[in-house]
């Protein structure tokens, strides 16, 4: 080993996404409580749910405020309709949108063009809104009347996950709308 060699620097392990309020999340827990669920699926926490726009990745500590500054892209508030519940490939159990509307396609899109500009990688498959509810979910069945949430959506949120024992989620920076934040 390099004697020279200086360690690598602190990570933050971050995403994108809309973060539901209290009142949602509530209603997002009820619907994936009304789902079959098979043994050993794994639930997603109820202070968990949230509906990820751009996974990022590592990011070395000393470059996160630099980037929480850059995400920070005007939008206007929209209605956001999760209407499908549906077992996905893999064991994944979602809840997920019918259609994208205009404005959450053109956030996503906002901040895909600041992410690039800062080097740091972009999914490549086209955007496919979701909020997963459970892993490890093989066989899992939606209940026979779906849920269908509208949310309200009047901002968006940075946050990091902790690899920890708890692996929480904490939020970094949030983004209101341009409405919103008058």
């Amino acid at each position: 080993m390099n004697a020279s060699a200086a360690p690598p620097p602190p990570t933050e392990r971050l995403f994108l996404a809309l973060w539901p309020d209290r009142r949602l999340r509530s209603a997002l827990a009820r619907a994936r409580d009304a789902w079959h669920w098979p043994p050993g699926a794994r639930r997603v926490r109820t202070d968990k749910l949230h509906l990820t726009l751009h996974f990022i990745g590592a990011v070395a500590r000393d470059r996160v405020p630099a980037l929480a500054d850059a995400l920070a892209v005007p939008f206007s508030p929209f209605e956001l309709e999760l209407t499908r519940s549906a077992p996905w490939p893999r064991g994944l159990a979602v809840l997920e949108a019918e259609a994208v509307p205009p404005p959450l396609a053109a956030l996503h899109a906002a901040l895909a063009g600041v992410l690039r500009r800062a080097g740091l990688p972009v999914e490549a498959r086209p955007f496919r809104p979701h909020l997963t509810l459970a892993r490890r979910a093989p066989g899992a069945r939606p209940p026979e009347k779906p849920a269908a949430l509208r949310w309200a959506v009047s901002g968006y949120v940075l946050a990091a996950s902790d690899l920890g024992a708890d692996g929480g989620y904490r939020v970094l920076a949030r983004y209101p709308a341009a409405e919103a934040a008058q």
